[in-house]
């Protein structure tokens, strides 16, 4: 469970640093990036500890593939509530493929 939040608030931190300068395009690209990385070095002080304490229980895929679901749902939220886009029904299936990925990855 610990991994699990600490990827959420790494997401989190990612999603916002990769999108989060779309909300003002006035922004020069150098500012953009200034911005980017700043917030960046958070994504990193939380995945980091989530990937050591998560591979003492999951494997590197596992890992990976867990990031990626939690990454599209906070970029889903991000995506809705910040940058006013509608969630359509191909989103929907999409997401739900990826979530039949985590269920098929986890099968013995």
């Amino acid at each position: 469970m610990q991994t699990i939040l600490l990827l959420i608030i790494s997401n989190t931190f990612m999603t916002y640093a990769w999108y989060g300068h779309l909300k003002n395009p006035s922004l020069k690209i150098w500012q953009a990036i200034l911005l980017s990385w700043s917030v960046a070095f958070f994504e990193y002080y939380f995945m980091v500890p989530a990937n050591r304490i998560g591979y003492k229980t999951f494997s590197a895929y596992q890992l990976k593939i867990i990031q990626e679901v939690i990454a599209l749902s906070v970029f889903v939220i991000f995506a809705y509530y910040f940058l006013d886009e509608k969630f359509k029904w191909n989103y929907a299936v999409s997401f739900g493929f990826m979530i039949l990925a985590v269920i098929f990855m986890f099968k013995k």
